[in-house]
């Protein structure tokens, strides 16, 4: 049985338009494919930002770790076990001033792992989570994705794609508190119908 890992960063609950996308798109997909879901909240999860002694203990072997450092590296450890169990990644992400919300990028500090989600080589880096679809459903109030001034969608995919992760599609409800706002999240909903047909 397949496994998706779904990853929510919005801080609104009931009213977050990237979250109501992502939940469509998860129960579609956990539908079609009979999946298992394990579902990961960077908005109340204590998502702990990387310092000096956290970063120390997430390179450390795991054999060679002091007690003090498998507990600084416990939560990095879980977040990556859940990437590499997951055949399928769902993230819901919202645009946070141009970019992504801070959980994110304290998310994405913790699963970036030399030697374990990515490797050094002659030619570069290279991702060792491949083979896995990703998507992303996103929503914006005034930035539009794919526009000069998202940082947020070109990021995450360059991301993802740094450990291996490029079968990425995105779905985005941007620049809805604009004009057309509300025919823009019936659009998304719509394409979020057909992704998971």
């Amino acid at each position: 049985m397949s496994t998706i890992l779904y990853i929510t960063a919005s801080i609104r609950d009931g009213e977050s338009v990237s979250r109501s996308l992502g939940d469509k798109l998860v129960e579609g997909l956990k539908a079609k494919h009979g999946a298992d879901v394990v579902t990961r909240d960077l908005s109340k999860n204590d998502i702990p930002f990387i310092d000096a002694e956290r970063f120390a203990a997430n390179l450390a072997p795991y054999a060679e770790r002091s007690d003090e450092q498998h507990e600084l590296a416990k939560i990095a450890d879980e977040l990556i076990d859940e990437l590499k169990a997951a055949d399928t990644i769902v993230f819901s992400v919202p645009v946070y001033n141009f970019s992504v919300p801070a959980t994110v990028k304290a998310w994405a500090d913790l699963v970036a792992r030399a030697g374990t989600t990515f490797q050094y080589t002659a030619n570069g880096p290279e991702g060792l989570l491949t083979g896995k679809k990703v998507y992303i459903t996103a929503a914006s109030g005034g930035t539009r994705l794919g526009s000069e001034i998202d940082f947020m969608s070109p990021w995450l995919k360059f991301f993802l794609g740094f450990l291996g992760m490029n079968d990425v599609e995105v779905v985005a409800a941007d620049g809805i508190m604009g004009e057309g706002g509300e025919e823009k999240i019936a659009e998304a909903h719509q394409e979020v119908e057909k992704l998971a047909a």
